[in-house]
């Protein structure tokens, strides 16, 4: 995997690590990369960079949906590769997480126990490689000519997927997700303050805007931090993005694969709450639907 695409902040809050010897701030990497339709290639890959991450002074890592493997289009042949939660692809991984002492988000292809179609799945693991939060993808990519849904199981309902790291609350979705306000907001209602989304947002026209749009909107609308992984062109977009809670993009990938970083900062996240207290205005509430 190349580097081409790193980048570093560009805030000043950011740029100067302020507040990191006060445990007020975290680094944190989005992995913009490919993987292949070789489970054990991706998951040394995903090993590598969680290497390189910890070397780099990175807490926590974000990788794209569909880590683990990925076949294009999405077919059987993703059914097929599916392992458990406890299969090789996650212990490859929460090993590495435990070996370099970092949080890691990665999208998992989850066996479903009928057999016929899968889990989308991201799975959060901590310093330890103990598993702290799974999130099943709720909205299926049924849109721009495409049916996700043939072959992936809509996850349930269930309690919003929420994991601590440092002094931030971080919360979990997938892709297409991002295009429901709700989910987002009944994150933030769990007490977030980072929104991380996995994804493989295909490319067509328009859908680097509206990738851009919807993650700065998620950020602005909620005052929180965003931190979104997608694959390298030609299956994804790239532009893989930190975003701040002002909307601001603090750093952005191109097209290639490589790897983004930025600071986020707890008191810049509390300044821009209470410049914008709009959390504390609304005056409604999201509940899961049917």
């Amino acid at each position: 995997m190349t580097e081409s695409a790193r980048v570093t902040p560009t805030s000043e809050a950011a740029s100067s690590g302020a507040g990191d010897s006060a445990g007020a701030s975290i680094r944190v990497r989005a992995v913009q990369f490919a993987p292949t339709a070789d489970a054990a290639r991706n998951a040394d890959a995903v090993s590598a960079q969680i290497a390189e991450a910890a070397a780099s002074g990175i807490q926590l890592v974000i990788f794209p949906e569909y880590s683990s493997f990925f076949a294009n289009p999405v077919d059987g042949r993703m059914v097929a590769a599916a392992q458990d939660l406890d299969g090789p692809f996650l212990r490859d991984v929460r090993a590495a997480a435990a070996r370099s002492g970092v949080h890691v988000v990665v999208g998992l292809v989850e066996a479903r126990e009928d057999g016929a179609r899968f889990s989308n799945t991201l799975v959060a693991v901590d310093p330890s490689g103990d598993i702290v939060a799974t999130y099943r993808k709720q909205h299926l990519y049924d849109a721009f000519g495409q049916r996700e849904s043939d072959w992936v199981e809509p996850g349930v309902l269930d309690a919003p997927q929420t994991f601590g790291v440092g002094p931030f609350r971080v919360g979990l979705q997938t892709c297409y997700d991002i295009r429901f306000p709700e989910v987002s907001r009944r994150l933030i209602d769990a007490g977030v303050d980072v929104l991380v989304v996995p994804a493989e947002w295909v490319p067509g026209p328009g859908k680097e805007d509206q990738w851009m749009t919807l993650l700065r909107a998620r950020a602005i609308e909620n005052t929180a931090f965003v931190v979104a992984a997608d694959h390298p062109r030609p299956t994804g977009v790239g532009l893989s993005v930190l975003v701040d809670p002002a909307g601001v993009v603090l750093a952005q990938a191109g097209d290639d694969a490589g790897v983004t970083d930025a600071t986020l900062d707890r008191p810049e996240l509390e300044a821009v709450r209470g410049r914008n207290p709009a959390l504390e205005l609304r005056r409604y509430r999201v509940v899961p639907g049917e």
